[in-house]
């Protein structure tokens, strides 16, 4: 039987590694043993808070009047930029928030992003500016109250452009909006079981929700901001507005909603709108269940149905709606990992398929590949690191251009059954997950255009080895093999899997004593020929594995 009761005793490595693998995109050795040595109540808690940012916004070099380049932020009041550097300044901004995720040592950006995948928004849609505010609304969000941030998404100006009601009008009514806002983002579309009937509203209701929405219009110039969020939102048009009322059918009781005759009003009429569609018992059903499928399994059976989201959904509701104590319970229950049953090993640990985005940060965290400032060396780290190896080499070719979703349902390995994740993973992205190691051993870019050219920075393995502190006895080569495979991969292999990675890979078939002899030469003399070699083959063939592939 699933359960929600909280896993007792410390973590240890295996469980404080899973846990953090699902919940950031940050990776490393001493996370991992810090959190193993705390019970998963308090890893989770410690989680669970949105650390600060390392930088506000992006940074651009632009030339001073002296001719002499200098980096300043550039992201203007008003969001306008010089002629032709619109898309430059996306993948600023696409750089900007890639640097922040990888650095997040809590749970924020991994929230983020579900909120990106769940409200999903094209950067095209409008400018970078615009999308900038879309990020922060989301960061603002990521922990707290979902019904809010619901209510603000309709007044944010990329989504209202996106998702075409900067057009819905009273005399021109665009019921865009309206159908996501019921299918995608609150209650979910359930089996039609009639004509224009979707089991939790109906095609009227979307009619209603649409004049609702009436007048509600981007505002380019970003110059008003929501009182709560301080985040540029778009604007209320009342000219354009539907005032009359709005009955909506049996799914929601017939309630009523008063049709506003001010700009003020129309808050108003947004918030009992809301509050309608969040009355509704299966708005946290629908959500708990993208929450249990993005950090667990996409294997919602009948008992998780029952043992799991049933009570998520009612402690979301009992919360109104706040996330803190959904994610508390989920990610610190025995179920999470997988010791709700007899077989600890078969469900869940491992058994998610890593995203790009997953599998690039945590490899880049792990190895602590050094990053490029973003002032001093500006074009390194916007454009040639982030931009140029990991937007397109790592995501973009692996079927995730971060920040494009397909559609307004956002990536389909999230939501696309029945093969959910394993989208991740077929003949046209496997050449992009397995040039990962190379890209970063090598510091090219391996793939794509320009395979020669520099990512602005190197993962120098044997310098990493010795001064990283991961590998306890660096010279042992037997510690070395085992303590790498412990932190890389969600599993220890098997006696047999274990001797493939130690004789047949590492060693090379050699005896032991050579390592030894070779590492005990770097030490001396610092050179790392060697000794490189066989790490290069070591951790390019782990990243190869299969189990590698797996969070």
């Amino acid at each position: 039987m699933a359960s929600l009761t909280p896993l007792s005793g410390t973590l240890g490595r295996r469980r404080a590694a899973h846990l953090l693998r699902r919940s950031s995109f940050h990776y490393t050795k001493d996370r991992v043993d810090a959190l193993a040595t705390q019970t998963a109540s308090q890893a989770v808690a410690s989680l669970l808070s949105l650390r600060p940012q390392l930088y506000d916004q992006p940074y651009y070099d632009v030339p001073s009047t002296a001719g002499v380049v200098e980096a300043i932020q550039w992201l203007l009041p008003t969001g306008q930029t010089a002629p032709g550097q619109e898309f430059e300044m996306r993948w600023n901004l696409t750089s900007w928030w890639l640097n922040e995720a990888l650095h997040d040592t809590g749970i924020g950006h991994k929230m983020i992003f579900f909120w990106h995948q769940y409200l999903a928004c094209d950067i095209l849609a409008q400018n970078h500016a615009t999308f900038f505010d879309y990020l922060r609304l989301l960061r603002w969000g990521a922990l707290g109250n979902f019904k809010k941030l619901a209510t603000k998404i309709v007044t944010d100006n990329t989504m209202l452009q996106y998702l075409s009601n900067n057009v819905n009008t009273k005399n021109s009514p665009n019921e865009n909006f309206a159908r996501e806002f019921f299918e995608l983002f609150t209650i979910g579309k359930g089996p039609q079981i009639a004509e224009g009937d979707y089991t939790y509203y109906t095609e009227d209701d979307i009619v209603r929700a649409a004049r609702v929405f009436t007048g509600f219009r981007k505002r380019t110039q970003r110059d008003q901001y929501d009182p709560e969020t301080g985040i540029p939102w778009g604007t209320t048009q009342i000219s354009t507005h539907d005032t009359g009322a709005k009955t909506f059918s049996a799914r929601f009781n017939n309630t009523t909603i008063a049709g506003a005759t001010t700009a003020a009003g129309m808050y108003t009429e947004l918030n009992a709108f809301v509050n309608m569609i969040f009355a509704q018992p299966h708005v946290a059903v629908h959500i708990c269940t993208r929450l249990y499928r993005y950090f667990v399994s996409p294997n919602v059976t009948p008992e998780i149905e029952a043992d799991i989201i049933g009570p998520l959904a009612n402690t979301f509701r009992s919360n109104n709606y706040e996330l803190l104590p959904v994610l508390q319970q989920l990610l610190a229950s025995a179920h999470f990992y997988d010791a709700d049953d007899s077989d600890n090993h078969d469900e869940i640990i491992g058994g998610i398929i890593k995203s790009p985005l997953e599998l690039s940060l945590q490899a880049i965290s792990f190895f602590d590949v050094p990053i490029p400032d973003p002032v001093t060396k500006n074009n390194d780290h916007y454009i040639k690191f982030y931009y140029n190896a990991v937007f397109e080499r790592m995501l973009s070719y692996a079927n995730m251009p971060l920040f494009f979703p397909p559609d307004v349902a956002g990536y389909a390995a999230y939501h696309q059954a029945p093969d959910y994740n394993r989208q991740w993973f077929n003949s046209s992205t496997i050449i992009s997950r397995y040039k990962l190691a190379t890209i970063l051993l090598s510091g090219k870019r391996t793939i794509g255009g320009g395979t020669n050219n520099s990512i602005g920075t190197q993962l120098k393995i044997a310098e990493w080895v010795r001064d990283s502190n991961t590998i306890s006895d660096p010279a042992d080569p037997f510690v070395l093999v085992t303590e790498l495979l412990q932190y890389m991969l969600p599993e220890e292999p098997d006696a047999e899997r274990f001797d493939y990675y130690y004789n047949a890979i590492f060693l090379d078939g050699l005896p032991p004593a050579d390592w030894t002899y070779e590492w005990q030469n770097y030490l001396n003399t610092g050179k790392g020929e060697e000794v490189t070699i066989a790490l290069t083959r070591l951790v390019t063939y782990i990243m190869f594995s299969p189990e590698y592939q797996l969070l």
